[in-house]
């Protein structure tokens, strides 16, 4: 059984199954998860669509489905007795979730962990409790486990797994109808609708900041998939005064990111996937104020974006919450766009930071420990090995 709440934990999860039955060709894998996940093999007990929100109230909007969506997930774990379960990110469902098929004697792999080390460590004599293994994919997070006695192993970034050689940026950018030889500016703001709501009116009126000093600026949007329309009305500020809109690309981030001289994004995944691009990027995040202030005294670090973690310094800014206005957004931007030496020197810390990231392989190795997990679970009873890996 695997569990995945968002686009990028379906990303991996879908790449997880693909090793998986490479591995063992008889597995059965059901779950909860998006289309990767489904296409990879497994049969969806539930879809995370609409589940996956930041912020107090809006958790209290979606409970009723949440809790039905748990309700399904454990009564199928029941029936089946799966014989590993692989939580993917997405903690609050997870955790509980976890807890549940941890009382059946499922054995629990934790994969792509939550961030414990950041905030809420009172996590981690859970994961201590409850997981059999914890798989990591930033190389700083397998000492912090390991000093709490969680048997972890790192397997590196499975982003490094999906992304190919780009699209020919000249080709790529002609299919948007833009200039390659005009600054193109990426706006990455998110995969929630409520993040989008909070996030993009501001990258929009950045983007006209950015347009009255670089008037040649293009603006290329990566839109993750099942959004509304509406989401993404704030960027008719753009096209303001006739000028050119925004092009909306969907499911294409990477090619985005790749053909970008600049990137606008919400924290989170992208920055990672901006870093092994090597494309220079502006990171900002807002909460509601309620969630912020309740939130903010557990947070234990002092920087957010992923990029800034993995080097172990800030490489790139972060605007959040009061921080976060169009006008900051755009000097960094500009920033990057009219000076050259560093532009490159940003790049050159992104790169240090891909470098970080391991090697490709990181899906298959994860296969491999889960797949582990599973064969000593039955190892001990030869009747019950009998039969496909669940």
């Amino acid at each position: 059984m695997i569990s995945c709440g968002e686009p990028s934990g379906d990303l991996y999860a879908g790449a997880l199954a693909s090793e998986i039955l490479r591995i063992e060709r008889s597995a059965v894998i059901i779950g909860l998860g998006g289309d990767r996940l489904k296409a990879a093999g497994a049969s969806l007990v539930g879809d995370f669509s609409g589940l996956s929100v930041t912020g107090l109230l809006e958790v209290a909007r979606v409970l009723p489905r949440t809790y039905a969506t748990y309700r399904r997930l454990v009564a199928d774990a029941v029936a089946s007795r799966p014989d590993v379960f692989v939580a993917i990110d997405f903690p609050d469902f997870n955790f509980t979730l976890g807890r549940a098929l941890h009382k059946l004697g499922v054995p629990i792999v934790y994969y792509i962990s939550p961030q414990l080390w950041a905030w809420r460590r009172g996590r981690m004599k859970t994961m201590k409790r409850m997981v059999d293994r914890v798989l990591v994919i930033f190389p700083f997070e397998e000492a912090i486990y390991r000093e709490a006695g969680v048997p972890v192993e790192w397997v590196g970034h499975p982003l490094l797994d999906t992304i190919d050689a780009p699209e020919p940026r000249e080709r790529f950018l002609a299919s948007a109808a833009l200039d390659p030889s005009r600054p193109v500016v990426a706006i990455l703001p998110g995969s929630r609708p409520n993040e989008i709501h909070a996030i993009l009116p501001d990258l929009s009126r950045a983007a006209l900041v950015i347009r009255e000093r670089i008037p040649g600026a293009q603006f290329l949007v990566a839109r993750a998939p099942n959004l509304s329309d509406a989401a993404f009305e704030p960027l008719s500020l753009v096209a303001a005064g006739g000028a050119q809109p925004a092009a909306i690309v969907e499911g294409r981030a990477d090619a985005v990111l790749a053909a970008a001289d600049v990137a606008l994004v919400a924290s989170g995944t992208v920055t990672v996937q901006a870093a092994i691009h090597e494309c220079p990027m502006v990171v900002v995040y807002r909460l509601s104020p309620l969630t912020y202030r309740l939130g903010k005294p557990f947070v234990r670090v002092t920087t957010y974006a992923m990029a800034n973690l993995v080097a172990g310094r800030p490489v790139v800014p972060e605007l959040i919450q009061g921080a976060f206005t169009p006008e900051a957004v755009a000097r960094e931007a500009l920033r990057v766009l009219t000076n050259e030496e560093h532009a490159s020197r940003v790049r050159a810390d992104l790169r240090e930071v891909r470098d970080k990231l391991g090697s490709r392989g990181a899906s298959a190795r994860a296969a491999a420990a889960v797949v582990r997990v599973a064969r000593e679970a039955r190892a001990p009873a030869p009747s019950v090995a009998e039969g496909p890996l669940r």
